[in-house]
């Protein structure tokens, strides 16, 4: 027998041939670690690549070690004990890609959103009492100039400001909506309708926004009300208004499928959050300009349901009031169509947990 024989044959591997394999991928791998620290300086890789190298590397040459572990779990046969401990780590390498991914994603959205604010760095902002509507718009260029301009200047004592921002439209909504006296900005991304209402958020509050409304950008939600929308918190009986369609009128012709959905996802909102409400999925609503910062919002996708638990949580006292919601006048619908249940679902959980 020769001596590299001898080695492979005391390391516990009957096949040579595989010893030899698990050795050139771990240095394989800790030449990957190398490169990328070298490159892009990242520890966290440079460390992962070690980890894996001298696990492959203790598997190749000492698997006796995995025997050991085997013998603690009460495993008997080694190949399990090594079969677990790769699982084990791929579990944690998947939620470590999983965690890095979601950590990138977010980074380039507040950095989406920041770009997005700086557009207006240079709006004055305004000295009198001030309501900014907010309209988040997604390929709805057909009917943002509208909206906008259906809203009044001024009502109830406050000068009004409509905001619109375009999430990533391809279909010319920034420039329909330029040519509206609103205030315009742009996402180079899609951020989805709660990341669209995050932006025209912190322009409201960097412009001192006594009050923010909510619209969307379809034309469902009817300028005619908004005084009825403010006339809480201009009163000092709410900082948090949101409108129902139930206690007023419904004409967005929903399917049965979506309404029962509506009502189930509000009485979970009001079983878990202690609330007593009857449209939880509205996006026509009111909040007291100061009450923006006491909220954590970081919901992309389906915000109404974190906003309402977001308000509740943060103590802000929360009225309902009846407007009519109109069917859409041209365009489609952008909720998707499936894993919309999923995903209310999943943001009331996560922010009822949080």
């Amino acid at each position: 027998m020769t001596a590299a024989g001898a080695v492979l044959q005391a390391s516990g591997l009957n096949s040579p041939e595989l010893t030899v394999a698990l050795v050139g991928v771990a240095l394989v791998t800790l030449v990957w670690g190398l490169e990328r620290y070298r490159t892009t300086f990242s520890k966290g890789e440079l460390g992962l690549s070690l980890a894996l190298a001298f696990g492959i590397a203790l598997l190749a040459l000492a698997p006796d070690v995995f025997a050991g572990i085997g013998e603690l779990l009460s495993i008997e046969r080694r190949p399990l004990a090594v079969a677990l401990i790769a699982n084990v780590t791929l579990v944690f390498l998947v939620l470590y890609l999983f965690a890095r991914t979601r950590d990138n994603k977010q980074t380039i959205h507040e950095l989406t959103r920041s770009l997005a604010v700086e557009q207006l760095s240079d709006v004055e902002r305004a000295t009198d009492p001030s309501v900014f509507i907010v309209i988040p718009a997604y390929n709805e260029a057909s009917q943002v100039a509208d909206v906008v301009a259906e809203l009044p200047e001024r009502i109830d004592g406050y000068d009004v400001t409509p905001v619109v921002v375009s999430d990533g439209s391809t279909d010319g909504t920034r420039r329909a909506a330029a040519e509206t006296r609103a205030l315009v900005v742009e996402h180079p991304i899609n951020q989805g309708q709660g990341g669209a209402l995050q932006t025209g958020f912190t322009i409201a509050r960097e412009h001192d926004a006594d009050i923010v409304v909510t619209m969307d950008a379809d034309g469902q939600h009817p300028a005619e009300q908004l005084d009825e929308m403010i006339a809480p918190i201009a009163e000092g009986e709410a900082d948090y208004v949101v409108g129902s369609r139930y206690l007023g009128t419904d004409r967005s012709d929903n399917g049965l499928a979506r309404q029962s959905g509506i009502r189930v996802f509000t009485a979970l909102i009001n079983l878990i959050a202690k609330m007593n409400i009857t449209d939880c999925t509205n996006g026509y609503r009111a909040i007291r300009g100061t009450a923006l910062k006491q909220m954590t919002l970081t919901e992309e996708r389906f915000s109404a349901p974190e906003l309402l638990i977001e308000a509740r949580k943060s103590g802000l006292r929360i009225a309902e009031v009846p407007v009519t919601i109109e069917q859409r006048a041209a365009g489609e619908t952008k909720k998707p169509q499936l894993g919309y249940a999923l995903g209310l679902t999943r943001t009331i959980l996560v922010t009822w947990l949080r």
